[in-house]
């Protein structure tokens, strides 16, 4: 119990502030330490091991996480700064839509959801890159973030790729991405 305690903690912290997307690029505090929770590769969250079941959490500390320059991840409040693992990628798309203009089905945008229910655009500010070795690519994210791509959302963006001069295309508005060939 104790350990829920200490999250609790940190959650009554951040939810002070009640912001649904925080300034985190404002908030510079020293290192407050090291927090023992790791993301595994699946986007699942644990603290000391034991997986977090609460999605109110995950998504709150979600909102709050960033990548540094150092290549490590924090959980960031105006004062407080905590170093956490991520195997891979903090985040997973788990679904993508199209979401068409009314006045322009032509820039129609592509909509990818993530793991703590959050919608991004895709496009120049959430761009699509590949990783060496892999033929599925990542969905860059703010702050340094980055998701990866759940197989029924790979199958899904797939579908909604078109043939574009030999290479199968996403688009989104004025962005397009060829998907990697396998």
């Amino acid at each position: 119990m104790a350990k829920q305690t200490e999250l609790d903690k940190i959650k009554q912290r951040i939810e002070k502030r009640n912001l649904d997307s925080p300034p985190l690029h404002l908030w510079h505090p020293t290192l407050s330490g090291e927090i023992d929770i790791r993301i595994d590769k699946d986007g699942g969250w644990f603290h000391e091991g034991e997986y977090i079941k609460r999605t109110s959490l995950v998504k709150l500390f979600a909102s709050i996480l960033r990548k540094e320059d150092d290549g490590e991840y924090y959980l960031v409040t105006p004062v407080e700064k905590w170093r956490i693992t991520v195997d891979t990628h903090p985040l997973v798309v788990v679904d993508f839509e199209e979401q068409a203009a009314p006045e322009n089905v032509d820039t129609a945008k592509l909509i990818a959801q993530l793991n703590t229910e959050k919608r991004v655009s895709v496009g120049a500010e959430h761009p699509f890159f590949s990783e060496k070795g892999s033929s599925v690519p990542v969905l860059g994210l703010d702050y340094g973030l980055s998701a990866s791509i759940a197989r029924p959302a790979w199958y899904r963006l797939a579908d909604l790729a078109l043939e574009n001069n030999g290479a199968f295309t996403v688009f989104s508005g004025d962005y397009h991405y060829n998907l990697p060939r396998s």
